[in-house]
């Protein structure tokens, strides 16, 4: 395709060509986390000639775009559908799920102002919850309170709802926890919500698109959408299981007023009238219009055929890891995603460490997600896990995937866990300055985080993390978590800095 355009613009896109050689792949199954793959090349043809039609286009005002409002109300209209929602649920496209979760809390803060809540709410939601609600609460000052959760990532509602108090101005569970795939107990939860006045917000991001169709008829999901009185609203990704391109999500509200209170509207300066539903003012339509072509092309039942065969991937493969001595599937996982643990239970030497199994993996030409361990509040340990989410195209290459897992987990079963002690003893030098870390109360700045992540090994070009990660998460695990995260921002700013 390059060959008929300048020769200026041929060596542009060759170059980006070159450059996307070194990212992770992006279709083809073999990055379990990340990308949705719907394993339709037809649907990446769709969106991009979508992309191409809209791309001039303005989503700021539709008004002056109504193409952009019209879209954006279909998709709106098949959401609520497909979540049971009533002619009062009405909703917004947003530019992804963490988004879409940022809204929902500003949403919440301003109605708890507006009916008199005075200081600073609180937002109650179990430990599991997706990182968009710290950096909410971080971004619009207010209080997180994290419930802990069981060893298998579910979560007592009645432990959540002893929480609730005037000050509470959002419940949040999800549909279901990104970590550990768990469905959270959203009726319960919603239904002492209500009583108390409190809002309750599902973060269904990552199952919005797919939940409606995982049920089978001797397995029917608890209810979890509109449908449960309640529930005041609701997050789901396009971009995940909708196969949409990054980056599209929907918010759905119960209840016109309480959605107006999710915009910002001002005429405080002498230009033009702002009025906005997301964060974003100026925004592509590409993504929008994309979403909406694959969501007219697929309708419920292409939908519904696409879950069915994530369904039939993650039996297969979490029939595997149970089977494999020395692992264990993580809780009950509802959805095309689960965690995979150390199975306890088996002899020490039998055992299996899900990390050392990921960077395995890796080796053999598979990507999947290292979950460090989380000591939560009251003290308790969530293990480390690995994380697999499965897409439609899983099921193309299943036989090779089961075969990557099980030939992993043979050549680690038996290996301890990584340690923060191996790492420095591995490193000269680096033991020392870790146990300095350990006691510190003082942020490091960006001269001190460098050094010590060049210390640990770790660069800042295109390899900047180490092949096999493992060791680094252990590390990471054994530092304070406000170090943690300051290397962790060091590390990801540094490679984006000329």
């Amino acid at each position: 395709m390059t060959s008929a355009l300048p020769d200026g613009s041929a060596q542009i896109l060759a170059r980006l060509e070159a450059l996307r050689e070194a990212d992770a792949a992006t279709h083809g199954g073999r990055v379990l986390s990340y990308v949705y793959d719907s394993g339709l090349a037809e649907l990446d043809q769709l969106a991009a000639e979508a992309i191409r039609i809209m791309q001039p286009v303005n989503g700021l005002d539709p008004t002056a775009f109504p193409s952009v409002a019209a879209l954006e109300r279909d998709l709106v209209r098949f959401a609520r559908r497909m979540l049971h929602g009533g002619d009062d649920v009405v909703g917004t496209v947003t530019s992804g799920g963490t988004e879409s979760c940022l809204l929902a809390v500003k949403t919440a803060r301003d109605v708890w102002r507006a009916a008199g809540g005075t200081g600073t709410p609180r937002i109650v939601a179990p430990a599991t919850v997706h990182a968009a609600f710290p950096k909410a609460a971080h971004y619009f000052g207010v209080d997180l309170d994290l419930v802990p959760v069981d060893t298998d990532g579910t979560v007592d509602p009645a432990r959540l709802t002893d929480r609730f108090g005037p000050d509470v101005a959002l419940a949040v569970v999800s549909a279901p926890a990104y970590p550990h795939g768990t469905l959270d107990p959203v009726a319960p939860v919603a239904a002492a919500a209500a009583r108390a006045g409190i809002a309750c917000h599902v973060d269904a991001c990552i199952g919005g698109f797919v939940l409606p169709w995982w049920a089978g008829e001797d397995d029917p999901l608890p209810a979890w959408d509109f449908a449960v009185e309640g529930v005041t609203s609701i997050s789901a990704d396009l971009h995940k299981f909708g196969y949409a391109p990054k980056g599209a999500s929907v918010l759905l509200q119960r209840g016109r007023d309480r959605q107006r209170a999710q915009y910002f509207a001002t005429r405080g300066w002498p230009g033009y009238p702002v009025v906005n539903a997301t964060m974003l003012g100026s925004k592509s339509a590409g993504a929008l219009a994309a979403a909406w072509a694959i969501i007219e092309r697929l309708g419920e039942s292409g939908l519904g055929e696409l879950a069915a065969s994530c369904r039939r991937s993650t039996d297969a493969v979490t029939a595997a890891v149970r089977a494999t001595d020395g692992l264990r599937v993580v809780g009950s996982p509802v959805g095309p995603l689960f965690a995979v643990a150390t199975d306890g239970a088996a002899p020490e030497h039998r055992r299996v460490d899900p990390h050392h199994w990921a960077d395995s993996v890796q080796e053999r030409g598979w990507r999947l997600q290292l979950q460090p361990g989380l000591v939560q509040a009251d003290g308790t340990r969530l293990p480390h896990t690995t994380h697999l989410t499965i897409t439609p195209v899983t099921e193309s290459v299943l036989p090779e995937l089961l075969f990557a897992l099980a030939s992993a987990a043979d050549e680690v079963r038996g290996m301890p866990a990584a340690t923060a002690a191996d790492v420095a003893a591995s490193l000269p030098g680096v033991g020392d300055v870790l146990a300095g870390l350990a006691d510190r109360t003082e942020p490091l700045d960006s001269a001190e985080a460098s050094a010590l992540l060049a210390g640990l090994g770790v660069g800042t070009g295109a390899s900047a993390l180490p092949q096999r990660m493992a060791p680094l998460l252990a590390l990471l695990e054994s530092l304070p978590a406000p170090i943690t995260e300051r290397l962790l921002i060091e590390l990801l700013a540094g490679l984006v800095e000329p």
